[in-house]
C-alpha cells in the first residue's frame, strides 16, 4: 500500500511539473507574440514620423507633465524617438523622469551640464540620458559591424564626431542599394528614412519595449 501510494505521490509530482513546463513554455509564446506586436506597431510609428514636416530647434523649452512635447513642427534626434513610443503608449518623459528621480547619479546630468537635479522639461530629450535609459530599463545590445544585427525596433545611437550625440531607430524597410534595414532619424533636415547605420561611429544599440509589467 505504502509503495503505491509513492507511486501516485511521483506521478502527481510528475503531471505538476509537466503542467509547469507547458505553462511556462505558453507564457514565453505569449511574451515573444507581444514582443513581436509591440515592435511593428513601433516601427510603424516610425515610418509615419517621415511623414510629417520638422523644424531642427534645440532650443530648451518648457513642456507640461506628463505627456509633454515640444511644438510638433519643430524637435531634435530624440524628438522622434518619444513621439514614436508615445505612440504606442510608452511615455519616456514620465518614464525617464521617474528613473532618475530615484537614481539621479547614474546619469550623466551632473557632471554634463551641471545640473543637480532632474528637469522633466529637457532630460528625455538628450541622448546621453536616453543611453543610461535604455541600458537601465531596455536591453542593451553589442555593437558590431554587421547590419544583420541590428533589427527593425533597435535603437542606435553614434557620435557624429567632436562628441556631439545622435539616435535613431531601424526600420523594416531596407536600402536598395546596400540591402541594410534603414533608420529614421532626425539630423537637422526633419525626420527622414535614410540607409546611414554605418555612416557615423556607433556608440549605442539597444532594444527597449516599454516599462515591465
Amino acid at each position: 500500500m505504502q509503495t503505491g501510494t509513492v507511486l501516485v505521490g511521483r506521478a502527481l509530482c510528475l503531471c505538476g511539473l509537466l503542467q509547469l513546463g507547458v505553462s511556462t513554455a505558453a507564457a514565453q509564446a505569449d511574451h515573444a507574440v507581444t514582443r513581436q506586436e509591440f515592435t511593428r506597431r513601433l516601427v510603424a510609428a516610425a515610418v509615419e514620423r517621415t511623414h510629417h514636416s520638422v523644424r531642427y530647434a534645440s532650443a530648451y523649452v518648457r513642456i507640461p507633465y506628463p505627456g509633454g512635447d515640444v511644438p510638433p513642427d519643430t524637435g531634435v534626434c530624440t524628438d522622434e524617438i518619444i513621439r514614436s513610443y508615445r505612440a504606442v503608449g510608452v511615455d519616456l518623459q514620465k518614464e525617464v523622469h521617474e528613473d532618475m528621480v530615484q537614481n539621479f547619479a547614474a546619469y550623466p546630468n551632473k557632471r554634463r551640464w551641471l545640473l543637480s537635479h532632474p528637469d522633466s522639461n529637457i532630460d528625455h530629450r538628450r541622448v546621453p540620458n536616453l543611453m543610461v535609459f535604455f541600458t537601465r530599463k531596455g536591453e542593451p545590445l553589442p555593437i558590431t559591424s554587421r547590419a544583420q544585427d541590428y533589427l527593425p525596433g533597435d535603437l542606435v545611437t553614434w557620435d557624429l564626431g567632436g562628441g556631439v550625440p545622435h539616435i535613431g531607430i531601424v526600420v523594416n524597410q531596407k536600402s536598395s542599394s546596400s540591402g541594410r534595414y534603414q533608420v529614421v532619424h532626425n539630423i537637422g533636415e526633419g525626420p527622414k528614412m535614410e540607409d546611414v547605420l554605418f555612416n557615423w561611429k556607433i556608440t549605442g544599440h539597444y532594444r527597449y519595449f516599454g516599462p515591465k509589467q
